[in-house]
């Protein structure tokens, strides 16, 4: 039932005594197998985790999904230290940040909407998409005091100047010491139309307040580590270390989301997993059958393997139709009497080449399928 994706351990040097981390999820849907993998990872490698709700959109949080990780948390045996810190009751203090953003000219209102940046030519793309062309950096002060008063808006980053401002970025990533540039990311939203505060904001500001010295989380939000140290250095926040782990991928070698029903954590418990046997397999990057880890950057071992037999077998599929041609011509010509005897031994020659041709590249694709597994 279990596969062994074993995974490096780079931050082992770094030592947990004194290191507190945290499992911050978003009460938007069920937690599944990636978020169990998370939290078992964060209290693995903290000596005390605490548990945040990132709550901060109030069109998608719902109070039944914050019970329900609660909980699932409760079912894996993982205990986190009180109080439960949710994003809602703290909104203030993120007005503070950005009024602190706005004060060193740091901020600008943005009122441009996604098709207007999906619609315009000059916009690059980074770590994270789209980025921002600058469209409303440009506006002047009663530009944009007029467009306030009329328009929805939120509110950028210039990242130029507040890279300026910051200077060179470093952290710990995964036990060694990373230099980060967030210019790619471009003017990042750091307030947004529907919600006080977005993600890079809201998070950078309560890692600080909680106290946290690693942030253990996934692959995928590696890249923003540099928008996160840059807001740290802007609003004078301490720097914690950073873990970022492998994602847990599905049969289809695609990263889980919480619509993947099978892998909820509520699916497995009702199927009869034990969920301390569960979350001790997952300290150790054992995933039940079906599952397997990869990075946020490319493909899980599984699609690998996958697109590898796929390739190979074509070779083989070549390889054979080749054969079979000059066997067929061949073989005609032999009919004939017009196939003369050096001709024919080269063509023997030839199909056992072909032949072993196949049989290595059989073997190859066993090879991999048993290195995947091992």
């Amino acid at each position: 039932m279990w596969h062994d994706r074993r995974v490096r351990n780079p931050a082992s040097g770094i030592g947990t005594a004194k290191m507190l981390t945290r499992f911050a999820p978003s009460p938007s849907g069920p937690l599944h197998l990636g978020h169990a993998y998370s939290a078992v990872q964060a209290a693995l490698r903290g000596g005390t985790m605490r548990l945040r709700i990132d709550d901060i959109d109030g069109t998608r949080s719902r109070d039944e999904h914050v019970d329900a990780a609660l909980a699932d948390l409760a079912w894996l045996g993982l205990e986190w230290e009180p109080p439960l810190w949710r994003q809602s009751k703290h909104l203030a203090a993120y007005a503070a940040a950005l009024d602190r953003l706005m004060a060193m000219e740091l901020a600008y209102p943005c009122f441009c909407t996604r098709a207007d940046i999906a619609a315009s030519m000059a916009a690059p793309h980074g770590p994270s998409g789209a980025v921002y062309p600058g469209t409303c950096r440009a506006l002047s002060a009663q530009q944009r005091a007029a467009q306030m008063q009329e328009k929805p808006f939120a509110w950028r980053l210039d990242m130029a100047r507040a890279a300026a401002a910051a200077g060179p970025l470093q952290a710990i990533n995964n036990g060694a010491v990373v230099t980060f540039d967030p210019l790619p990311h471009g003017d990042v939203v750091i307030a947004r139309k529907d919600a006080p505060a977005s993600y890079h904001l809201a998070s950078t500001v309560d890692d600080a307040a909680m106290g946290i010295t690693l942030v253990v989380r996934g692959d995928d939000l590696r890249d923003a580590t540099a928008v996160h140290l840059l807001l740290q250095r802007l609003l004078g926040l301490p720097t914690p270390a950073y873990h970022h782990h492998a994602l847990v991928c599905g049969p289809d070698g695609q990263r889980l989301a919480k619509r993947d029903r099978p892998a909820t954590l509520a699916a497995l418990r009702e199927s009869g997993v034990d969920g301390q046997e569960l979350a001790a397999r997952l300290r150790v990057h054992q995933l039940p059958a079906g599952y397997s880890l990869a990075t946020g950057k490319g493909p899980s071992m599984n699609a690998l393997l996958i697109l590898g037999v796929v390739i190979a077998a074509g070779l083989v599929l070549v390889a054979l139709a080749r054969g079979l041609f000059h066997f067929t011509q061949s073989h005609q010509a032999e009919m004939d009497g017009t196939l003369k005897e050096n001709q024919l031994m080269q063509n023997r020659m030839m199909m056992a080449r072909v032949k072993w041709q196949a049989i290595t590249i059989l073997l190859l694709i066993l090879i991999g399928i048993f290195a995947a597994s091992a």
